[in-house]
């Protein structure tokens, strides 16, 4: 299955929230998007932390197009790599672990977090406002 991005936990938090940028989520989506499961993790907490319903969650976005990947060795060591490169920024590992998805799918990667776009990681990272 042929995947078009990856989505940052803030993307997928701000379609749950039903914020700004909801509509290009929603897009990616159902354009057969994947998100990394260290990511999924930070979207689980804040949704739990927002008493909002996570129950049958993820398979209701997986049937819409979306696709977990375990968090593995190849992305542990691009994102472990990624540190030095994005400390300035103030990544988190969170965040180096969606960026390490992207590069190691070579898709571009859909975030709220503005100062990503100053980022040169050898993958496109687009905006969602």
């Amino acid at each position: 299955m042929k995947m078009n991005t990856v989505l940052d936990a803030s993307a997928l938090l701000a379609l749950l929230h039903n914020e700004q940028g909801t509509d290009k989520v929603a897009d990616a989506i159902l354009n057969k998007a994947a998100i990394s499961s260290v990511n999924w993790t930070e979207v689980i907490q804040k949704a739990i932390a927002n008493n909002i319903n996570i129950e049958n969650l993820n398979q209701d976005l997986a049937a819409l197009g979306l696709t977990y990947f375990d968090f593995d060795m190849q992305q542990a060591h691009i994102a472990g790599n990624l540190w030095q490169q994005t400390k300035p920024f103030g990544l988190s590992l969170g965040d180096r672990a969606c960026l390490a998805l992207a590069i190691h799918l070579d898709l571009p990667v859909l975030t709220a977090d503005k100062i990503w776009a100053q980022l040169d990681i050898g993958v496109p990272v687009r905006l969602i406002r």
